[in-house]
């Protein structure tokens, strides 16, 4: 077959899967209206009320995971109403709750058998469920809330749908928040059908736990253990479910004890229907840091094949009986490149021979038919050009495309990959360790750019798997649901704005009433961050070895002025917190808010001690105050989240970032504040921040062009409202920019770090000015260069184009080349300036 018609037939495979998945979405991923009422509605019935609550029945031959999901239903009923529901395999009341899987049933398949539950599309579906209102569904039954599963978990998703539409919150443990009391329950008429979801695997790896999760566990909440075990894991695995999700990278690195350690780790995630894996490091569910006993060195297939293989071979034979999620492949140690072969076209070879060898394994000790194994190939960092070199991935296998480790896709599937039997899926970093600088202190990737990246993936054909890397989870509350939530149903959040998705989701956390303005607090705070980032408030070492920022004093003054203004919201809407949410609403809002802005503080107000220091002591010294003052801030912040909240549950969870040395290249370095004899008071400092005038940077935000043809607005990313997106080659934006003087400033465009789609490895953009000669700028994307890691740090490229400008208004013209592309803003730059900061 020549290499036109295979690509024509993957484009066909990708056209019949799409009208396949909107056929599937035509069916409804979500309810059709609200699960209970307030008052009780016409054909309704009372569910719970004073002294009265349903008996949930569960037939006892149904999967582990139901009953599961039965008990937390009862527990969830009585937070809600104070009433003790209970679970049983026969009716004792009136009313009742009947959980069952289609097929592993007999109370649901009877309720089937009578037609009162149209069950015809359920039948072989994957995760889906039902929930109706029936009357007389059972002798001696005159009212139920049915719930039926395609599947095990499907089952349970609707169970779980339940308690949320109770109000209960899939974050009511782990980050304490707490339902609103309902003295009733009045369960709404009607059948609410939700599945199948828009991913096939959705879920998280819980990473970099040294400094949250790992001491946590083992200090708190599971000290008899001393580790990351069944217990922690299962309040992981109700979570997941809760959240919609079915899948679980474990904790991988040294501190931790490997997962598949101690077997009641496994046998409990099979209990709970989670399907476990593991990272791109960790092929075929072996943890390398803490499995490989042997010499490091030996770790090299191309030297120790079978010593490698009898390694894999063993994880194989024990855990072929649970359903796992096979990763195939192979890399170093922990997060290093594979080991062995030294060209490019051996290391293709070994990874072809790998592979195969691989699926041998699978087929040998998990199924005959290795194609009905689950498997991903992840090409992460130097995988990726190892893959573009030529491996051949088997088809049935997902390929798993990462993103560069801040949240911009790497590449997308091709029409060809995507039509791949084994189909395509996305692994995404909402906390990172790594070059340049790790983020693992707060969660401040803004959901707008997931959304933007996500539903562009999933559009890509990327809908089998989708991974988000969430740290230690806590800091990742906002950003996991999102994911997790487009997952199931990608069209949730398509044409949505940031704004929307946290207005819903904190009046769903905290009630209507907050849900205004904690959204405008949190998207305030995301934009804010995303500029930069609070565990990258380093910059590249100038004069003197100093570390300035590339901002003017001006654009400080500006950024600690948001910050403070963001700050007083959030003390003035915390005093309105009923004290029955103040624990989740420190935890999810004001504690990120206060201590980003706390930490900006610290690091500028210090900036500017250092520059001021020399010429202007009274003013320096005012601002080493305020340093101090932020320093001791954050250290109040971390220790009421640490010693306060929820009683002390959370000790240990949350450290000061850097918390130690470990991996201190990739650490932005502590803050040295001025010592108590060098400070003032530091109300001068902030007086000047306070009443500073906005700077004058002639900045020109791309949503206020003049002009557009083929460009939309995404809100919530970049500078401004959001960023000018291109989708197709061609579409031309103008910007109308006023030059003020004759300083010869020119127009440097300032450009989202995306990746175009497919092989592209560059942004291309044509520019003209004021209709003259068009100039061809492309900006490379090439993961791990100095412009990379400078592009990631901003969350922006920039590149000064065209001659200085003369005085008075000018127009540009930007024309999109290859590929999405984003254009943030325009700003004039001085001919000093040019080289400053700048992605060549």
């Amino acid at each position: 077959m020549n290499r036109s018609t295979s690509i024509w037939r993957g484009a066909l495979a990708l056209v019949l899967c799409l009208a396949a998945a909107q056929a599937v979405q035509a069916q409804g991923r979500r309810e059709t209206g609200a699960l209970f009422t307030d008052s009780l509605a016409r054909g309704g019935f009372v569910l719970v009320e004073a002294g009265r609550a349903p008996t949930i029945i569960v037939d006892p031959a149904d999967a582990a995971v139901v009953r599961h999901a039965a008990d937390d239903l009862a527990d969830d009923i009585k937070t809600v109403t104070g009433q003790q529901a209970t679970v049983a395999a026969a009716p004792a009341g009136k009313t009742a709750i009947l959980v069952g899987t289609l097929g592993h049933s007999q109370l649901i398949d009877r309720i089937v058998a009578t037609r009162k539950v149209d069950v015809s599309r359920l039948s072989g579906a994957w995760e889906s469920f039902v929930i109706a209102s029936v009357d007389r569904p059972l002798p001696g039954v005159d009212k139920a809330l049915v719930v039926i599963g395609s599947d095990r978990r499907g089952t349970a998703f609707g169970v779980y749908e339940v308690a949320q539409g109770m109000g209960v919150s899939p974050w009511a443990w782990w980050a304490d928040v707490t339902p609103k009391h309902r003295d009733t329950l009045f369960v709404a008429p009607g059948v609410h059908r939700f599945g199948p979801p828009s991913v096939r695997y959705r879920g998280v790896f819980v990473n970099d736990e040294d400094w949250g999760l790992y001491p946590w566990a083992v200090k708190t909440f599971d000290p008899e253990r001393g580790d990351i075990g069944p217990k922690t894991y299962r309040r992981i695995f109700t979570l997941l479910l809760r959240l919609k999700a079915n899948t679980l990278w474990p904790a991988m690195h040294h501190t931790t004890a490997p997962f598949n350690s101690d077997p009641a780790n496994a046998k409990l995630a099979e209990e709970y229907g989670i399907v476990m894996g593991s990272s791109h490091a960790e092929a075929m569910l072996r943890n390398n840091v803490g499995e490989w006993k042997a010499a490091p060195e030996t770790f090299n297939y191309a030297t120790n094949p079978e010593g490698v293989k009898a390694y894999w071979e063993e994880r194989a034979k024990l855990n072929g009986q649970y359903e796992s999620l096979w990763t195939l492949g192979m890399r170093g140690i922990h997060d290093t490149g594979m080991v062995g072969p030294k060209t490019m076209q051996d290391k293709v070879a070994l990874l072809d021979k790998i592979i195969a060898d691989q699926r041998e394994l699978l087929a040998r000790n998990v199924s005959p038919d290795v194609t009905k194994v689950p498997q991903i190939f992840v090409p992460y960092k130097e995988v990726l050009e190892i893959y573009r070199a030529g491996v051949k991935v088997p088809d049935d296998v997902t390929i798993v495309w990462p993103d560069d480790n801040f949240g911009y896709i790497r590449q997308f599937p091709s029409a060809e990959e995507a039509g791949r039997k084994g189909g395509a899926g996305v692994y995404y970093h909402l906390s990172y360790l790594g070059y340049p600088l790790a983020y693992l202190w707060l969660g401040t990737t803004p959901p707008a750019l997931v959304q933007e990246e996500m539903i562009h993936a999933w559009d890509k054909g990327a809908r089998n798997v989708w991974i988000a890397n969430v740290g230690d989870i806590k800091p990742a509350e906002i950003g996991a649901s999102h994911f997790l939530e487009m997952a199931w149903d990608i069209d949730r959040w398509r044409g949505k704005t940031q704004h929307q998705f946290l207005e819903d989701w904190s009046g769903r956390a905290f009630g209507p009433a907050l849900a205004g303005k904690t959204a405008d607090l949190m998207d305030a705070y995301y934009r804010l961050n995303f500029e930069r980032r609070p565990e990258h408030l380093e910059w590249q070492p100038q004069a003197e070895n100093r570390h300035l920022s590339s901002y003017t004093p001006d654009e400080v003054n500006d950024r600690l002025r948001a910050f403070r203004k963001l700050v007083a919201e959030t003390k003035a809407t915390a005093a309105s917190v009923p004290p029955e949410q103040a624990d989740a609403w420190f935890e999810l809002v004001e504690f990120p808010i206060r201590i980003s802005a706390a930490a900006n503080m610290r690091f500028f107000a210090a900036e500017r001690y250092n520059e001021l220091v020399d010429s202007d002591q009274a003013m320096a010294r005012s601002a080493g105050g305020a340093a101090v003052e932020a320093q001791a801030e954050i250290t109040a912040l971390t220790d009421r989240f640490n010693n306060q909240v929820a009683g002390g549950k959370w000790r240990w969870l949350m450290p000061e970032e850097p918390a130690d040395s470990q991996w201190r290249i990739y650490r932005a370095r502590p803050i040295p504040v001025p010592g108590a004899g060098l400070t003032a008071d530091p109300a001068r400092f902030l007086a000047v921040v306070d009443g500073n005038a906005p700077a004058a940077s002639p900045v020109f935000e791309a949503e206020a062009f003049a002009a557009n043809t083929g460009w939309r607005l995404v809100e919530g990313v970049g500078r401004g409202r959001g960023v000018m997106m291109a989708d197709e080659p061609g579409a031309a934006l103008t910007l109308a920019v006023d030059v003020a003087g004759s300083d010869g400033r020119r127009a440097q465009l300032g450009v989202l770090p995306i990746f175009p789609d497919g092989q592209a490895q560059d942004i291309e953009l044509d520019v003209s000015i004021d209709g003259g000669a068009v100039e061809h700028v492309r900006l490379p994307r090439k993961v791990g260069s100095p412009a990379w890691a400078e592009g990631v740090l901003d969350n922006l490229l920039k590149i000064t184009v065209g001659p200085s400008l003369s005085p008075g208004r000018h127009k540009i013209t930007v024309t999109s080349g290859a590929g999405r592309v984003g254009l943030d803003r325009v700003r004039l730059v001085l001919p000093e300036q040019v080289a400053v900061h700048e992605n060549h």
